[in-house]
């Protein structure tokens, strides 16, 4: 571990110090929300340091599931911006620099980011929800359940058959016994 990465970490510690946006995920790995939790245009930068830094830039990470609901255009937009703030920063501690060139830009970065979810979307999951409803009251969505075994059930099975799945010869002698003796004939007969 590098002085300057100890040195910047403690910094933005500092720095952040009860801000629930930012959150250091460990030594060389922080991340920072944009925005209000459940907001369309929220979302979240992943910054990650490597062994160079920072006479290399960080690696940065838009690919968190938090940020499924940004289209593509926009998270190219993000990472262009911020790959260029990085290069111009090369050979200093940037994390800081890059999470507040980010609050200043969010707007102007966010534009192609629609206000709300896309309704053909929407419309498509409640069609979906309704057919499902429909089936399920014409019975045609219904399966049959298959039986549910319990542990000591199923090693019970095991235990009878062979590697093959078989069961071992002679595992039902003892029933042709007893059918032998209740019909009451037996071997000598035939």
């Amino acid at each position: 571990m590098r002085e300057e990465h100890e040195e910047e970490r403690e910094v933005l510690q500092s720095i952040y110090e009860g801000d629930s946006n930012f959150s250091m995920i460990n030594e060389t790995t922080f991340q920072y929300k944009y925005g209000d939790e459940g907001e369309i245009r929220s979302f979240l930068v992943e910054i990650s340091w490597g062994a160079d830094y920072p006479d290399v830039a960080p690696s940065i990470n838009l690919d968190l599931f938090y940020n499924k609901h940004i289209v593509s255009p926009v998270k190219e937009k993000i990472l262009s911006g911020l790959k260029e703030q990085a290069e111009i920063n090369l050979g200093m501690s940037m994390t800081f620099t890059l999470f507040e060139w980010l609050k200043e830009a969010k707007e102007e970065l966010m534009e192609e980011q629609p206000l709300e979810a896309p309704v053909s979307r929407i419309v498509e999951i409640n069609a979906d929800v309704s057919q499902m409803t429909l089936n399920e009251d014409q019975g045609e969505g219904k399966k049959d359940k298959k039986e549910q075994l319990t542990k000591a059930q199923k090693r019970r099975m095991w235990d009878r058959q062979n590697a093959a799945g078989e069961r071992a010869r002679g595992y039902n002698w003892v029933d042709i016994i007893k059918h032998l003796s209740q019909t009451g004939g037996s071997k000598n007969d035939g």
